[in-house]
């Protein structure tokens, strides 16, 4: 199973014991980005266009693991940025498994097999490789050629030192279902333990606008996905519900407290997909964030989003509410045909707010002088 029978045990006890004291808004996932630096330049990534000082920038262990302490998710996915960047990434790691979270360690793979030796396989610990369809999608994607290719030899190695390897996967407009169902295959043969997958999310500041989904291509894209994979033993590291939510079967407002993220700004408002102010704590964040001023059909930046940071946490949710449902979702697998649950009508949103610059000024006011722009990359 893509899921490891310890993390559903302990995850759902967590989440059931919540659901029983009648708590509302909970932390699922902690997003962890302990730097923003990375060593490629996606044209869909809105997470590296920053000042040199602020690419610089690292959260300490003691910040790492006090966020973890402070949120009380019991799992914790670690991005970027790229996290194998970090000089002392394995210590993070090693500080959160003694936590008791479970540890997904997302990366481009491009350094892993150089730091393999720095981690433990662990029932805690999970590698989340980035790969966003077979080698041509793949590399496209990330606008380098020659990344898949290392990113495939690092997943072998990892598997062969007995580490649990998951593919985290983006999908894009234009992704043709019989592609992404062979690249599902190709995955799920060399071993890997889970696909992660999900549609991208338009960050206003990405270099490519063009090829973000919206929501009813997203279904219909999900549904061809999943009917290409009738019978297939693809093993998801995600809920039914959510992935039935992906073909259009369920309506679902996202729980952008599910899945709190803390940066080098702070906590960032109101979820990692959205950078629109930060708390100096998760008690501030959680207390003093408008949550009713976001999501699809509250704001106009949320109205195309279907991703899972958003949604996994509703579905799991209610998951918890109607077990039945979750267990025909999961036996029979996201229904791909007929119609689709009704969409959440936009006519009341607000509109968007550009206010990306004001917290990046603030951060640079405090590291010294503004020096030109850099994209990060090579």
């Amino acid at each position: 199973m893509a899921v490891p029978l310890l993390q559903t045990a302990m995850v759902g006890a967590y989440v059931v014991g919540r659901h029983l004291r009648g708590v509302k808004r909970y932390p699922l996932v902690l997003m962890l980005e302990p730097l923003f630096r990375c060593n490629l330049a996606c044209a869909g990534c809105g997470k590296i266009d920053y000042p040199d000082p602020l690419l610089n920038r690292r959260l300490s262990v003691a910040e790492c693991l006090d966020a973890a302490r402070d949120c009380g998710a019991p799992v914790v996915s670690i991005a970027g940025g790229e996290p194998l960047l970090h000089a002392e990434i394995d210590q993070i790691v090693e500080g959160l498994i003694k936590q008791r979270r479970f540890v997904y360690l997302c990366t481009n793979a491009l350094l892993m097999e150089k730091r393999l030796d720095r981690f433990k396989p662990s029932p805690y610990f999970t590698w989340s490789v980035h790969l966003d369809g077979a080698k041509e999608e793949h590399d496209a994607s990330v606008c380098q050629s020659g990344v898949y290719d290392r990113a495939v030899a690092a997943i072998k190695e990892a598997k062969r030192r007995g580490f649990r390897v998951n593919i985290n996967c983006t999908l894009f407009d234009g992704a043709n279902p019989e592609r992404v169902s062979s690249f599902f295959d190709d995955a799920m043969a060399a071993g890997i333990d889970g696909i992660t997958v999900s549609p991208g999310y338009a960050y206003e500041r990405a270099p490519d606008q063009a090829h973000f989904l919206t929501r009813r291509r997203t279904k219909q894209l999900f549904r061809d996905i999943f009917q290409a994979g009738k019978d297939k033993s693809w093993a998801f590291n995600q809920s039914s519900l959510f992935l039935d939510f992906l073909a259009g079967n369920q309506s679902y407002h996202c729980s952008p407290w599910g899945n709190p993220t803390r940066n080098i700004f702070g906590w960032q408002r109101p979820c990692y997909l959205l950078g629109e102010g930060y708390a100096k704590t998760y008690r501030e964040l959680m207390d003093e964030t408008d949550w009713d001023a976001y999501g699809t059909g509250n704001y106009e930046k949320c109205a195309d989003c279907m991703v899972h940071s958003g949604y996994e946490a509703t579905a799991v949710a209610d998951a918890v509410r109607n077990p039945l449902k979750a267990f025909m979702v999961s036996r029979r697998g996201p229904r791909t045909d007929g119609g689709m649950a009704p969409e959440i009508p936009l006519d009341g949103q607000r509109p968007a707010e550009y206010v990306f610059s004001r917290h990046v000024e603030k951060a640079l006011e405090e590291v010294g002088p503004t020096p030109t722009r850099k994209r990060a990359g090579g």
